[in-house]
């Protein structure tokens, strides 16, 4: 009897939480499609209103001025520039500074493959999955063809900074191992260097114990329990990509083309394929989520570096406390609805007593602060499955002059979306953590000289 009433409460979890996700979701796409009917709208009535006036067109933003880009990189379910008309991931972070890129990578494709996008993004070229992944994955070695690159001159003579959010900041880590090995074909001589800075917000670093309650074992961090949310999300993103609607995907892409599940290429059967988990990235493991368990953030981990020559910052979020030494949700109105729930669960998550720790010295307690999303300890810096050097930092001046090599990072009371998509909701949080981070790569962070911005001369 018991068990039948926790059978019960858990679908009704798996009910509720479906219904929250999918309506979140219609309420973004709708106010993206709002925007652009409102654009649209004020292009067609603006003549009449303006009558004899032309406005010229913006001139095309160049990068001769010598300042490094700063690269936005969105996490899981994000867009970049072009994609979800008008709204911006970043919620207009991009407009603080001149040299701001905003690329569109997969939103639910795995950590390399987004990584390697990320790279062609910049330089150019025909996206190179490698030949040895797309045989071990199943798919297409090749992807997405930027005609020109965002950032072509990218070298160790003109590197970039990288912002990442969530996993965003891990594909950055990544990116910058590839440069390292020089693992892209036709350029050899990359190198880490390229990089200039990584910055953090609420980074996948470590792994999320949400991963197990939205529907990953824990047991190996790589398969699905036969009922879950992944479940219900794995089947929407089959049937997405397989319609494959070219509005539809112009608008929002999941990220899966070089898997050819659309019903042109692989008819009903490559549907009936995916679904019963035959074919696809969900039988291949090569998407998002294995690589955001413990487990498969430990992995991953143990071939990524923190490098001597490039600075390295996070912001932690979290939205829990103590009280009476049980963690609880730091708040009911400062937590988004989408998030509340999961804020409780992971802040009570234990890992089954009959499954192997994802790590040795694994402890239930370090895992309880959370923003929703990640767990905390996964935020700060990359400590598993060895610790890389970190510093905690209370107050910016306390770490002047900045020393690469070293993850500074704060802890920000914030929910894992209060800095993305919703400029208001941050209020004047939002403005703080941006401009601070701006200022850092504009004036705290280079190798050599500090660079000179467009309204300064050398005197």
């Amino acid at each position: 009897m018991i068990r039948l009433w926790i059978a019960a409460l858990q679908l009704a979890e798996l009910f509720v939480s479906s219904l929250v996700h999918l309506f979140y979701g219609l309420y973004i796409f709708s106010t993206a499609v709002a925007c652009d009917i409102s654009q649209a709208l004020n292009e067609i009535f603006r003549p009449n209103m303006s009558i004899g006036v032309r406005e010229a067109p913006p001139e095309e933003k160049i990068c001769s001025d010598g300042l490094p880009p700063i690269v936005l990189v969105h996490g899981i379910f994000g867009f970049g520039k072009g994609r979800m008309g008008g709204l911006s991931y970043f919620a207009g972070a991009e407009k603080k500074d001149e040299r701001v890129l905003v690329p569109d990578l997969g939103s639910l494709t795995s950590i390399y493959d987004r990584a390697r996008e990320l790279f062609y993004y910049l330089k150019g070229g025909e996206v190179d999955y490698g030949e040895e992944h797309s045989k071990a994955c199943e798919h297409s070695q090749f992807g997405r063809i930027y005609e020109k690159g965002n950032y072509p001159e990218w070298d160790e003579d003109h590197p970039i900074h990288f912002v990442g959010h969530s996993a965003g900041a891990q594909v950055v880590r990544v990116l910058q191992q590839m440069l390292a090995d020089k693992a892209f074909k036709g350029y050899e001589n990359t190198s880490e260097n390229w990089v200039l800075s990584v910055t953090s917000l609420s980074g996948a670093f470590n792994g999320t114990t949400r991963a197990y309650l939205d529907g990953m074992q824990p047991e190996d961090g790589r398969s699905m329990k036969p009922i879950c949310l992944l479940q219900l999300c794995r089947i929407g993103v089959i049937i997405y990509d397989w319609l494959d609607i070219p509005w539809l995907k112009n608008y929002y892409n999941f990220g899966f083309d070089h898997f050819n599940i659309s019903w042109k290429k692989e008819g009903v059967s490559g549907l009936v394929d995916c679904l019963s988990g035959v074919s696809g990235p969900f039988a291949s493991g090569d998407w998002i989520l294995p690589d955001l368990t413990i487990q498969g953030s430990v992995q991953m981990n143990s071939h990524l570096n923190t490098f001597p020559n490039t600075f390295y910052f996070s912001y932690a979020t979290k939205r829990t406390r103590k009280i009476m030494g049980v963690t609880v949700p730091s708040s009911v109105s400062g937590i988004h609805p989408l998030l509340f729930i999961r804020v409780l669960q992971m802040s009570q998550w234990r890992h089954p007593p009959d499954a192997s720790p994802p790590y040795k010295g694994y402890r239930d307690g370090d895992w309880e602060d959370n923003d929703g999303a990640l767990n905390t300890i996964s935020m700060t810096h990359p400590c598993l499955p060895v610790e890389h050097p970190s510093r905690f930092v209370v107050n910016d001046s306390e770490c002047q002059p900045l020393q690469p090599g070293i993850w500074y990072y704060k802890i920000v009371e914030a929910d894992h979306i209060l800095f993305i998509v919703n400029r208001e909701r941050a209020g004047v949080q939002f403005d703080l953590i941006y401009d601070s981070i701006f200022e850092r790569c504009r004036k705290h962070v280079f190798r050599n000289t500090p660079p000179t911005l467009p309204n300064q001369t050398h005197q």
